[in-house]
């Protein structure tokens, strides 16, 4: 029975996090962390206050945490949902250039749908990591943000639009690249184009398909609701959607797909009705992943530096970090860099 009342304690204990011993002490997050450091600059009686809070918590401090607090090198959990994305992939390219060239160690983590997002975090935290960067589309989890904050935890996401005060972001202009993707295929003579969606809760989906209605409203263009389909950023449902798409009974001359992967599920789509891309059916997709240059033909896109972007994000977080340990002044950076329209084989006029 005893034995039962402990392990239930200490599972309790293992629980309790440092912003359950800040709001017991009635202090910041970053005051516990300077008194579990030992650092001088903490009034006896903040120290005598948070000390107790601990006491009464059983708070148990994470040891590889407290030593990596005052560490050189920087820990940095990366959290991803879909290990097949080719955006993840590019990301990773950059993250490990800037994370070999300034010394920071990356910790990557899973957090598929299902998963718990929540404990996923506290996990990561209570590993010791000093920041965490958002890929998508974990980039536009509510739940992440909520939980992030909470812990006041150094944030940046990676690809999507906000203007969160505490977590950062690096992105493109997801409207304005639509828009100008849509404007070159309609200056190929289309009319009648296909757009596929992308994953409906991110805000990329949102942008890009609102840019893409934009351009077709200034050029006069009725668009067909019809040719409009919901995909989920995946090449499945590019194959999916391209074939709902091509059997309609006048099927659209251009399919813009939201991502690399649903353009390159468009043209084997095409390929099995035995259309010929571009001569028969212009295809154009985002991004500008490696699959764009890998598949056959080669994949008119919008080019987003998904690398730099990551080096950026990286260099964001760092730099957060060290005012964090500080005790600095903190503000969260949006940062958008420029697009390019990358023009390849799978685009061609209108017959």
């Amino acid at each position: 029975m005893n034995r039962k009342k402990q392990t239930s304690g200490r599972r309790q204990h293992a629980n309790v996090t440092i912003s359950d011993v800040a709001r017991r002490a009635s202090v910041s997050p970053m005051t516990v962390s300077r008194v579990l450091n030992g650092q001088a600059n903490v009034r006896k009686s903040t120290h005598a206050a948070v000390t107790e809070a601990i006491n009464e918590l059983g708070y148990s401090p994470n040891k590889a945490a407290r030593s990596l607090a005052s560490a050189q090198q920087l820990r940095i959990g990366l959290l991803y949902s879909d290990p097949a994305s080719t955006f993840l992939s590019a990301m990773l390219l950059g993250i490990l250039e800037q994370a070999r060239q300034s010394d920071t160690h990356i910790v990557v983590k899973e957090c598929a749908p299902g998963f718990d997002t929540d404990a996923v975090i506290r996990k990561l935290i209570g590993d010791g990591v000093d920041g965490i960067m958002l890929a998508p589309p974990l980039c536009d989890s509510r739940q992440a943000f909520n939980t992030l904050i909470q812990h006041d935890m150094p944030t940046v996401t990676v690809g999507a639009l906000h203007e969160e005060e505490s977590i950062s972001s690096v992105c493109i202009d997801d409207y304005r690249a639509s828009y100008v993707m849509t404007q070159q295929i309609i200056a190929l003579g289309h009319r009648r184009i296909g757009f596929i969606i992308g994953t409906g809760k991110q805000s990329s989906s949102i942008r890009r398909l609102a840019g893409f209605r934009a351009a077709m409203k200034d050029a006069a263009i009725e668009v067909a609701e019809e040719l409009v389909v919901q995909g989920e950023y995946s090449y499945r449902s590019g194959f999916e959607a391209a074939d709902q798409l091509l059997n309609l009974e006048q099927p659209p001359t251009a399919i813009f797909a939201s991502n690399d992967d649903m353009a390159a599920g468009v043209i084997a789509t095409a390929h099995r009705h035995h259309i010929d891309v571009p001569a028969d059916l212009t295809v154009c997709g985002f991004d500008d992943t490696m699959l764009a240059q890998t598949i056959w033909p080669a994949l008119t896109t919008i080019r987003q530096p998904i690398a730099d972007m990551s080096r950026l994000a990286i260099e964001l977080l760092e730099g957060d970090i060290r005012r964090r340990r500080a005790d600095g002044p903190r503000k969260a950076q949006h940062r958008k860099l420029d697009f390019t329209l990358v023009r390849r084989q799978s685009d061609a006029p209108v017959k």
